[in-house]
């Protein structure tokens, strides 16, 4: 009996080791946090419910919309469809502005982001 208890003791330990490690609730997707951080590193400025807000306020606001509501976000393109577009109270579209440039609405942005790094991400 005890030799049964310890061979499944040793299983249980090699597949807590060998299996592949389950990402942890908190993790954001790569190309979710690609975007992210693509907005906080800007030196735009982000336009919302007709406010302007710093790049990385703009960035803290849309971490806390994804950690709330990333059951709405499966993907990158969910994610600027459901939660970075627009207010979710005011359903108000959101702005980003770069400097001398027009005022672009935030899910166009983040499109154009997305792009990018897949381009890179296929270059490599």
């Amino acid at each position: 009996m005890r030799l049964i208890r310890q061979r499944s003791v040793l299983v249980a330990a090699l597949l807590i080791f060998l299996l592949p490690p389950v990402a942890q609730a908190d993790e954001v997707p790569a190309e979710i946090d690609y975007l992210l951080a693509a907005i906080g590193n800007s030196d735009c400025t982000f336009i919302r419910n007709g406010s302007r807000y710093a790049a990385e306020d703009a960035e803290a606001h849309l971490r806390m919309k994804y950690r709330r509501g990333k059951r709405y976000a499966s993907t990158a393109e969910k994610f600027i469809e459901q939660l970075a577009s627009k207010s979710s109270i005011s359903r108000k579209p959101y702005f980003i502005e770069c400097g001398s440039a027009a005022k672009v609405e935030s899910g166009v942005w983040l499109e154009q982001r997305l792009q990018e790094y897949r381009a890179r991400a296929n270059v490599r």
